[in-house]
């Protein structure tokens, strides 16, 4: 069987964006997912040509200025960090290019397996959370079950809540889809996809970079044009077993928002406080503002921990009002969420 994967797995170099020398195009760093490396992606026939990123111009507009780094490489202990302005336009010039076809977009859905435990995969291990996942180390929490067109009877892989797919068409109870950022077709039970509306299109970006720990905001005005409105430090999530996990690497929608997400204290069904300003994109995944933990009620503005290193659960912290600027300023369903390194 030819191998299929998500689009691979290190978020760390630049990529060629656009064909290369095989007729291929490989998706650029900031796309991929944290999965293998040894595939590209097919170029996909297009009307027009394909959009590179040297195409792509940036410019500053910014709607939100409070907090931003004076400059876009900036001192952080005895290293320096950036904004990764290379891997953005490779990013942004596969979302262009993405767009350029009719598509029927749909997106996956299993938020707290809301739609049903996904199914065991074919071949499983345990992670350092002791969880069930796919030998890719997509959790089967949270996860939809991606089935070969040719065994609709025990999946093969697990897709990641959030991830856009192009819907292709019907066969009995599956959907069968192409996912924008895996190299392949699958099947997919139909209750674990939303058929997003038939106009959808993905105008505003937010970056986080979980590396150098900032996120930046961009909004296209015009075919290869998009603004930058704002520029911040954030704080990603970490690897710390049993509770807090990393903020997944990928590309994902904006599905849902929350004015304030409550959460529990660790291990306990206790309330814990909330973080104002929630916008989730994969999983118990959200960009938020600083958490306001209980007892206290009133919102916190700034942290002295953004921008340092990760501690979040999942979660991508954010000055609060940078976190309502974003949750004012992208549309749910219409947003992509891009976690680069």
């Amino acid at each position: 069987m030819r191998r299929v994967i998500l689009l691979t797995a290190l978020f760390i170099g630049l990529c060629s964006a656009g064909c290369g020398k095989q007729g291929l195009e490989e998706p650029p760093a900031g796309m991929r997912n944290v999965q293998t490396a040894d595939s590209a992606m097919a170029c996909r026939p297009a009307s027009k040509r394909k959009v590179t990123a040297d195409d792509i111009k940036i410019t500053k507009e910014l709607l939100f200025d409070r907090y931003t780094p004076e400059k876009d490489v900036y001192p952080y202990g005895d290293t320096v960090r950036s904004f990764k302005w290379k891997t953005i336009r490779q990013c942004l010039a596969f979302i262009e290019n993405m767009q350029q076809e009719k598509v029927h977009w749909a997106v996956f859905r299993n938020y707290k397996n809301q739609n049903g435990e996904a199914p065991v995969v074919r071949r499983f291990v345990r992670n350092a959370y002791r969880r069930v996942s796919d030998t890719l180390g997509v959790e089967r929490y949270q996860s939809v079950p991606l089935y070969m067109p040719t065994d609709t009877v025990t999946p093969e892989r697990y897709g990641r809540d959030g991830f856009i797919v192009r819907l292709k068409g019907e066969e009995g109870s599956f959907y069968r889809i192409h996912p924008a950022t895996m190299e392949a077709e699958w099947l997919v039970p139909r209750r674990y996809l939303k058929v997003l509306s038939d106009t959808t299109t993905f105008r505003h970006v937010i970056f986080v970079d979980r590396r150098d720990q900032n996120i930046t905001t961009l909004e296209q005005v015009k075919e290869n044009e998009w603004k930058v409105r704002s520029m911040n430090p954030a704080t990603t999530g970490r690897h710390a077993p049993p509770y807090a996990q990393e903020t997944p690497l990928g590309m994902f929608l904006l599905q849902q928002k929350k004015e304030r997400m409550i959460f529990l204290k660790d291990g306990s069904s206790a309330l814990g406080g909330y973080a104002p300003y929630a916008s989730r994109f994969t999983n118990g995944a959200y960009i938020h503002g600083v958490p306001v933990n209980a007892p206290r009620t009133a919102m916190i503005e700034y942290s002295w921990s953004l921008g340092t290193t990760p501690r979040s659960h999942m979660c991508v912290r954010n000055a609060t009002s940078h976190a309502k600027f974003i949750f004012d300023w992208a549309p749910v369903e219409n947003s992509l969420v891009v976690v680069i390194e």
